[in-house]
């Protein structure tokens, strides 16, 4: 299994023609992005169906191109999404590629030591059940 770190994740908001392999891609990212395809970044492209993706990245020394076709469903990318490109973390790119809908994913609220030191004396003191 290939693993990933690259400090940002980009997304396509426009469809692309899966036809196109790392030169075609690498000049999107370049023209549309106005980014650098050598960048520590991998870049996410998708079909007009949403059943395709394909991923660009370069390790430092060569790129690598991964393509990942959905045998049922689609793929659920954001849609309210207003540039050429937008920006996810790596956790929100693992659950795109196992088809959740990363607009619908709400994570816990982190618990902050002020918080709980303030409940917790208000419980010790009854008002709190």
């Amino acid at each position: 299994m290939l693993i990933f770190k690259p400090s940002k994740v980009y997304i396509s908001s426009a469809n692309v023609d899966m036809r196109k392999s790392i030169d075609g891609l690498s000049s999107i990212v370049e023209q549309n992005f106005k980014l650098s395809p050598l960048s520590d970044a991998i870049f996410v492209f998708h079909n007009r169906h949403c059943d395709k993706i394909k991923m660009l990245y370069w390790d430092g020394d060569g790129f690598y191109l991964l393509y990942k076709r959905i045998e049922y469903g689609k793929f659920h990318f954001p849609t309210v999404i207003d540039s050429d490109k937008y920006t996810v973390t790596n956790e929100e790119l693992n659950w795109l590629l196992h088809g959740l809908q990363i607009e619908n994913i709400h994570k816990y609220e982190k618990l902050r030591k002020e918080k709980l030191s303030t409940e917790k004396s208000l419980f010790q003191h009854g008002i709190m059940y």
